[in-house]
């Protein structure tokens, strides 16, 4: 579990496949891995995954292909938002990411206010029920507020630290992101869902 909140952007340094996997080496880019050990989650541009190897400043994850085809952002020298899983004693700043993809959204506009950024979203059609206006979103592992919703598509704001500390500040029009929904519209749909009451 995760909380959306990034720590450090590393950078993808080594993409290699082997069979139905990927071995990718990541450099840390500032995250401390002085108590990471081998089989511990990290969330790489919002996908859950673990840890195979440590080395000096950087870490090594399996990533299967199907992982591979269903998300964006692992290419080799691709930087990438990175956040390690939560504490149970940890604060929770942002709001509750299990690290599970959801699909894959695409930039469809990128404006610039006043050292803030306006980004807007389309997002694949089977995922509309779950965002909305003032809800959460989780976009390339990054916690964000959504600020509008209508049809295909959402925008948020990112102020100046978020564009500062995430890679969302490299996102321009026709980008590939990773979308989660938040886990209480999941819930939501669940308990309201009355094909599945027995």
């Amino acid at each position: 579990m995760f909380t959306g909140i990034v720590q450090a952007i590393g950078r993808i340094a080594d993409l290699k496949a082997a069979g139905q996997t990927a071995a990718v080496t990541i450099d840390a880019g500032g995250l401390d891995l002085a108590d990471v050990a081998i089989g511990d989650s990290i969330a790489c541009n919002g996908v859950c995954l673990t840890v195979t190897k440590l080395s000096g400043e950087t870490f090594s994850v399996d990533v299967s292909r199907e992982t591979l085809r269903v998300t964006a952002g692992f290419t080799a020298g691709a930087a990438i938002n990175l956040e390690k899983s939560l504490r149970l004693a940890d604060r929770l700043g942002g709001h509750l990411v299990s690290g599970h993809v959801d699909g894959v959204g695409t930039v469809h506009s990128v404006k610039r206010v006043d050292g803030n950024s306006d980004l807007t979203i389309s997002f694949p059609p089977e995922l509309a029920r779950y965002f909305a206006r003032k809800g959460s979103a989780t976009v390339n592992g990054v916690s964000l507020t959504v600020n509008m919703v209508e049809r295909d598509r959402f925008s948020v704001n990112l102020i100046p630290h978020t564009l500062k500390v995430t890679n969302l500040g490299e996102l321009k029009m026709d980008s590939k992101v990773n979308l989660e929904v938040d886990l209480v519209a999941r819930y939501v749909e669940r308990m309201l869902d009355r094909d599945d009451q027995r």
